[in-house]
């Protein structure tokens, strides 16, 4: 069975499957030849695996990022950060964090975000000197911020399969979401400063207060949205729902700049991203299913805790495990088959799962740019027009920096812990 479970899915893997493939071929291969099961109970199990409310707020909020390129509310946001930053070192490059960073409020689509901003502030990051490497990788690795900050795709995927609170795991990734920001910001200044970056404009009240004016609509989009949520007067779910009128109505009415053609058409883009993950959600439960009904879940427990690792050790293993699986796998693959295999060692040394929840998140968004296989680096290579190689090396420096904050949120749950008191 080791065959079908894993020197298969390796050599697919290698090959360039798509990763459902991955899933559903070793699946059924382990079906076919060990299993004695009825070949209805695979259909049974991959349905069985999307029958979650909780799923419902993935679609929406993937809606909601489309919706944001094309009703002006991304491009508003990104000059009111503009506005915002003023006459710092390196003030275009931090304006991509913090773009990144509020965009990331509102959609939780990494990709996304790498798209809107890259095509808006990549040309202007070359004409101020940066260079070619340092800004790709620069908007690559910005992008997974929208992971961690809340509304998270990511988050709503671990909350199904550990079976944790929504608002709970959103509350945890706001402080996390801002301090690794805080230090990609950092590292950008200091770069700017090293590649004597030249410093342009200056704080304009006067420009800032025409931005916000401007951008207030679309400002007030993540507070009601995560208002909504934490106050309890929407679920996640429903929030995402809340999310896109919000977004057609402000497009079509108030900024004028969204047509019914291109609401259908970032309707069409999201049904087709949404079928992506599900499918993969739904091969991955089945893959998952395997694995468990064979023990690996328990043997996988079972040799950790002969280590008789305590809870620092666990999660240093942790981070290790899913640092190198994030470069090969994405997100929604990494969630929905690992978290059934680490929930139960993690009750057992007593480590609260909403932290660990963020531990993986920031785990899995540090994977979405790391080579070989991080989709922002392929994202950006399509927006950008730049070779996969200068972007390999762009985002080196971004994944170290991304990793100090990923240990510092792993040894500091009260970090994670801190807003969650109230739920």
């Amino acid at each position: 069975m080791i065959w079908t479970l894993a020197v298969l899915p390796i050599a697919l893997l290698l090959l360039g499957t798509p990763i459902f493939g991955i899933f559903l071929i070793g699946a059924v291969a382990t079906f076919v030849l060990f299993l004695s099961v009825p070949p209805v109970a695979l259909h049974q199990i991959m349905f069985g695996g999307m029958e979650n409310y909780v799923l419902l707020a993935v679609p929406f909020f993937i809606f909601a990022g489309e919706l944001m390129s094309g009703s002006g509310i991304a491009q508003r946001l990104i000059v009111w950060v503009l506005a915002l930053i003023g006459r710092i070192p390196g003030s275009l490059g931090v304006a991509t964090v913090g773009a990144c960073t509020l965009i990331g409020a509102i959609s939780g689509a990494s990709t996304a975000t790498v798209a809107v901003v890259g095509k808006t502030l990549y040309p202007g990051l070359i004409r101020d000197g940066y260079s070619v490497r340092f800004a790709s990788g620069l908007l690559s690795s910005s992008g997974s911020i929208d992971i961690v900050i809340p509304p998270s795709i990511a988050m709503i995927l671990f909350g199904m399969a550990a079976e944790q609170s929504i608002a709970k795991l959103f509350a945890a990734g706001v402080l996390p979401g801002l301090l690794i920001a805080f230090m990609m910001s950092a590292y950008v200044v200091i770069m700017a400063l090293r590649m004597r970056v030249p410093t342009r404009g200056k704080f304009d009240f006067a420009r800032l207060r025409a931005a916000t004016w401007d951008a207030g609509p679309a400002l007030l989009m993540p507070v009601f949205v995560l208002a909504g949520i934490y106050l309890g007067w929407f679920s996640p779910t429903e929030a995402g729902g809340f999310a896109c009128l919000y977004a057609i109505l402000v497009g079509g009415c108030v900024y004028r700049e969204m047509s019914w053609r291109d609401v259908l058409e970032a309707a069409t883009q999201a049904a087709i991203i949404t079928a992506q993950i599900l499918i993969i959600v739904a091969t991955a439960a089945l893959f998952s299913w395997i694995l468990t009904i064979n023990g690996v879940p328990q043997a996988i427990t079972g040799g950790l805790t002969a280590l008789n690792l305590p809870p620092w050790g666990f999660l240093m293993a942790v981070n290790a495990i899913l640092l190198i699986v994030g470069c090969f796998l994405d997100p929604t693959s990494a969630i929905i088959v690992l978290t059934p295999l680490f929930m139960p060692l993690v009750r057992a040394l007593g480590v609260d799962p909403i932290h660990f929840g963020i531990v993986m998140t920031v785990n899995i968004a540090i994977g979405m740019f790391t080579p070989p296989f991080g989709l922002n680096i392929f994202v950006a290579q399509s927006v950008l027009g730049v070779p996969l190689d200068t972007i390999y090396r762009g985002v080196l420096p971004f994944a170290a920096v991304q990793i100090a904050a990923l240990l510092i949120i792993t040894y500091w749950p009260g970090l994670s812990l801190y807003l969650t008191a109230p739920f």
